[in-house]
């Protein structure tokens, strides 16, 4: 449960926080990326197919710390496929 001070400083920060599962696959994916993998075997995995949806997959490239991760050209690869 958040802190009354908390929610006073900021009330509207539940609105950008990040999904827990969101952070757990962008980690993932940089891991196995990491490891030599190709992306489209990382986004088929059962790990990643059964915990989020295709528009939480769309955030997750979101990410900056994914883009850096895996390339800007990787990225925008993958995204224009979506």
């Amino acid at each position: 449960m958040a802190r009354v001070p908390d929610i006073i400083r900021s009330p509207f920060s539940f609105l950008f926080a990040r999904s827990q599962k969101e952070e757990l696959i962008a980690e993932y994916i940089v891991r196995e990326h990491h490891r030599g993998r190709p992306l489209n075997d990382i986004l088929d995995d059962p790990y990643v197919t059964n915990r989020v949806t295709p528009d939480q997959i769309r955030r997750v490239f979101d990410r900056p710390e994914l883009v850096r991760a895996l390339g800007e050209d990787t990225v925008a690869a993958h995204l224009s496929k979506l």
